[in-house]
């Protein structure tokens, strides 16, 4: 029988309220597999965990608790770290709510301090709605820069994982204009080295970086844009000079469909979109966000707040349970 002790104690946000994000934290909490990767604490308003299993109808005892050391951690019972009430006239499932976009963010901030402060092995979040933090009042787009302002993380990284592919990005959640000048030797170059870092904590002793271009076929040798000749392929250089397994840039058509055969460990896409989408493609369900960067571990679903069926019962725990399982290989690797 396995000593429960020895597992990781991670917190599990419940996202947006009127969204999927307290279902599938529901649903994880009935899965044997999520017991035997972890012991998961929610983070969030109780009160909303318990109606929703409820009117759900899933067979979950929702347990409110004050502090880390109360929680219990067995399937078919969930203890919620309580972060404050939030009535049910707040919000309802689908529609924006600047309570719940509040309640949501107060969440990551309350587990994020819980890991600053050890008392939490990793954090797993579940989605937010950028628009419903906005209307809260909230300026910062996503967990990302939220918890890299949290922990005075100046450079953060997102990485993707799905079963056959890995995807880190040189920018994510800026305009496309932003984002191509965001395209610079120094940028680059770091993005590069944080790729490098992070698949050894994967287990890579020698990750083999595919750099994906920015334009079209990586520019065509300058007839479609000058990046990949005055900051992307410098950048390589500079990491190749260093000893690192990295090569490029990459058409981007064609580079995540031949890391996704086995012919990279992982590949730099250079925007949010073009490393999203081959992402998505190869696993929707079953991908996970993983926050580099920071001094804490975080790893997330790959997917948003799905207002279009919110409340249905249909919601799925795939991407939830796949970042567990991310977070715990990561907890037993520091």
């Amino acid at each position: 029988m396995t000593d429960t002790r020895a597992l990781p104690l991670m917190a599990l946000t419940l996202g947006d309220p009127a969204g999927v994000g307290p279902e599938i934290v529901l649903k994880a909490a009935v899965d044997p597999e999520t017991f035997r990767l972890c012991r998961p604490l929610a983070i969030g308003p109780a009160m909303v965990a318990a109606q929703q299993a409820r009117d759900l109808g899933i067979p979950v005892e929702v347990r409110p608790v004050s502090s880390v050391g109360e929680a219990a951690f067995q399937p078919g019972q969930l203890s919620v770290l309580d972060t404050g009430e939030l009535k049910p006239g707040d919000y309802r499932w689908g529609e924006l709510s600047a309570a719940a976009g509040r309640a949501a963010v107060d969440a990551v901030e309350r587990a994020a301090r819980l890991a600053m402060a050890g008392e939490v092995d990793a954090v797993v979040t579940a989605p937010l709605n950028k628009e419903a933090m906005r209307l809260a009042g909230v300026s910062y787009p996503g967990h990302t820069e939220i918890l890299g302002a949290l922990t005075g993380s100046p450079s953060v990284a997102m990485l993707l994982v799905s079963e056959k592919l890995r995807v880190i990005h040189n920018s994510v959640h800026v305009s496309l204009r932003q984002a191509i000048e965001r395209v610079t030797e120094e940028n680059e170059y770091r993005t590069i080295r944080t790729a490098h870092a992070s698949l050894r904590r994967f287990g890579f002793e020698r990750p083999r970086i595919a750099v994906a271009g920015l334009n079209p076929h990586a520019g065509e040798g300058g007839l479609f844009g000058d990046e990949e000749i005055r900051a992307i392929r410098p950048a390589i250089e500079r990491a190749r000079a260093e000893g690192l397994d990295v090569t490029g840039p990459w058409p981007p058509d064609t580079i995540f469909w031949r890391a996704s055969r086995g012919e990279f460990d992982v590949v730099v896409a250079q925007y949010h979109d073009e490393g999203h989408i081959a992402i998505k493609m190869h696993g929707f369900e079953g991908g996970v966000n993983v926050t580099l960067g920071l001094p804490i571990i975080r790893t997330s679903v790959d997917h948003g707040t799905a207002f279009d069926i919110a409340g249905k019962g249909v919601a799925r725990h795939k991407s939830l349970l796949a970042a567990i399982r991310v977070a715990a290989q990561l907890a037993r690797h520091p």
